[in-house]
């Protein structure tokens, strides 16, 4: 009936490499090489992503507290009403 779904096409002269899952290590080199380079790549790229988060927080923090500051009403427009 035909060659089944994942083996419709037939492609020639590309060598694909796979290694057993068996075989593999899942941590390989994890505290030694993989904790100091994650280290290594936050201190490079923190002062260029850091500032624009801390400023868009400063700016959303004010402006939720103006927002809530302008839709209270002034009592001094109030003081003569019965």
């Amino acid at each position: 009936m035909g060659r089944h779904f994942g083996n419709l096409e037939r492609v020639r002269h590309v060598i694909t490499y796979s290694l057993s899952p068996f075989e593999q290590k899942a941590f390989p080199n994890y505290f030694t090489k993989g904790i100091p380079n994650l280290w290594r790549r936050f201190r490079s790229q923190v002062f260029r992503v850091a500032p624009p988060f801390v400023v868009a927080y400063v700016v959303y923090t004010w402006g939720n507290q103006e927002f809530e500051r302008l839709k209270r009403k002034n009592p001094a427009h109030f003081e003569n009403d019965e």
